[in-house]
């Protein structure tokens, strides 16, 4: 996962809530006759080139780069503020 910023190219409000969805994979044996499951292996993750983000107020999905290429495309501008003294 990159450290770069993100935005929602779906919903367009989101740069801040997100989630990285990875896959699992368990081998597992099964009984021919009865189909009960006899021996579960331990799950290893499967490698992917790229991480798959999912928007967490839209539940947008789709690879980095989207949400990378839409933070670049719209950045978010920081303003500089002032406080104000009562006096």
């Amino acid at each position: 996962m990159q450290e770069k910023p993100y935005f929602c190219p779906n919903c367009r409000s989101n740069r801040v809530k997100f989630s990285m969805i990875s896959s699992f994979s368990r081998r597992f044996l099964k009984d021919a006759v009865t189909g009960a499951v006899q021996e579960v292996g331990e799950p290893d993750e499967l490698p992917e080139a790229e991480p798959t983000i999912q928007c967490q107020v839209c539940s947008f999905t789709g690879n980095e780069m989207r949400f990378i290429k839409q933070a670049e495309r719209e950045p978010r501008v920081m303003t500089p503020t002032q406080p104000i003294s009562y006096q």
